[in-house]
């Protein structure tokens, strides 16, 4: 498979979850960088930074795609994707966000369709068709 993105980022807690999902990641060759971020927290953290630097550099360092949990402590998913629609447009044009997770509650993905960001939910885990299949 051709690579179809720089860098994608994981955001879970569950860190044998993220060990599977990366390994997945790597393995279809779909991106350059895999990065993991075990806290919704800290992947905000990580995008404000992003922000900081010039324009040229921020370009090559968002990623591409984001994998994020929904319920993790401190900041679950929808905590990050409200933090996130305050983000600077280039930022929210370059990331695409996929849900990625345990949840089957329908108000959860009710709730995930109404952010504009979120292109699709899926339970997890991955799993290469799933990968195969994205086409944003």
């Amino acid at each position: 498979m051709q690579k179809k993105y720089n860098t994608i980022m994981l955001i879970d807690d569950n860190e044998i979850d993220n060990l599977i999902n990366r390994k997945m990641l790597e393995a279809s060759n779909i991106a350059d960088n895999v990065l993991v971020h075990t806290g919704a927290k800290s992947a905000i953290e990580f995008l404000k930074n992003i922000e900081k630097l010039p324009e040229s550099y921020a370009k090559d360092l968002l990623p591409g795609l984001i994998f994020l949990d929904i319920d993790m402590p401190l900041m679950d998913g929808f905590q990050f994707l409200d933090l996130f629609n305050k983000l600077s447009e280039t930022t929210k044009a370059s990331c695409k966000i996929v849900m990625l997770t345990s949840s089957v509650n329908p108000r959860d993905v009710e709730r995930a369709q109404s952010y504009q960001h979120i292109k699709r939910y899926l339970n997890k885990p991955l799993t290469q068709q799933i990968i195969v299949e994205l086409d944003f």
